[in-house]
């Protein structure tokens, strides 16, 4: 596949370019080594047009192979860029980790499943390309995100390699299954729950696309061999009721997944990314992903 890419090498600095606020200062003097940042790769082909993401990746810090994240971003499923969890996705790396931070084809653009097709060829990606350039280890590779994005990476945890939902973006004969899963604040039920956004996702209300909304809800197909997950949600949020996280991590706990529901008391829909959640946010993702990766 033709690459339409920049390659920078960064150092940790970068972060006082990304919003970093005083309250972040902890996590980021802990960041002693630089990471190598490349914009642009096409990571495959959803609907006649070429995907992109953002790779970071650790400089200088040994071949690997390194456990690896792919980030989603959100924005109601119809709006957000990779840039979301370019703080994230830097951390991660100067840790050892090769991240990918990617697009995905909007609702405006195409409706489901086309998000989650592109989401799980991504993931084809990074076993077969990051593992094979970058020292990707394909046999650790997590997902994660937020909001629409935390959906999606719900929904990339449960599906596992569900033929319904793999799509024809590339890389076939690489598992698009995750070995972990992280969620911001996501969205893990529709019924009840409908709203614009929602319905420009799935193609209508749940009764007008009913099949739609049975395969995009993670809880569908939820079973004891799914991945660990770690699911963190304000209490205070208006925009996915805290009841859908709790009601899933009870659902996960109870067919046998290791899962995790981090809360924070008072907060809203975008908390986990501004002063004083993102340093402990950011720790919690990297304490999650070492613990079953390292």
């Amino acid at each position: 596949m033709k690459l339409r890419a920049m390659t920078l090498s960064v150092a940790v600095l970068v972060f006082s370019l990304c919003g970093s606020a005083p309250a972040e200062d902890a996590v980021l003097d802990a960041l002693g080594r630089a990471a190598s940042v490349t914009t642009g790769l096409v990571y495959g082909n959803g609907g006649g047009r070429e995907l992109h993401l953002d790779l970071y990746r650790p400089s200088g810090a040994g071949e690997g192979p390194f456990p690896a994240v792919v980030f989603i971003h959100g924005g109601g499923w119809r709006a957000g860029n990779p840039g979301q969890f370019s703080r994230q996705a830097m951390y991660l790396a100067t840790q050892g980790y090769v991240c990918a931070s990617i697009e995905y084809r909007l609702s405006g653009e195409a409706q489901f499943p086309a998000a989650i097709e592109d989401c799980k060829c991504a993931l084809r990606w990074m076993r077969a390309v990051g593992a094979r350039d970058y020292h990707a280890d394909p046999e650790r590779v997590a997902v994660a995100g937020s909001s629409a994005g935390g959906h999606l990476a719900l929904l990339v945890g449960t599906s596992g390699g569900a033929a319904e939902l793999e799509g024809s973006g590339g890389w076939a004969g690489y598992s698009s299954r995750a070995q972990l899963v992280v969620a911001f604040n996501p969205a893990c039920e529709f019924v009840g729950f409908e709203n614009e956004s929602v319905r420009a996702f799935l193609g209508g209300s749940s009764r007008e696309a009913p099949d739609a909304y049975r395969l995009a809800t993670p809880a569908t197909w939820l079973d004891k061999s799914d991945p660990p997950m770690l699911l963190l949600h304000g209490d205070a949020d208006t925009v996915v009721p805290y009841v859908q996280p709790k009601r899933f991590v009870e659902a996960l706990k109870a067919a046998g997944v290791e899962a995790e529901l981090y809360t924070e008391k008072g907060t809203g829909h975008t908390w986990y990314g501004q002063p004083p959640y993102f340093e402990p946010t950011t720790l919690a993702l990297k304490n999650f992903l070492d613990r079953h990766f390292k």
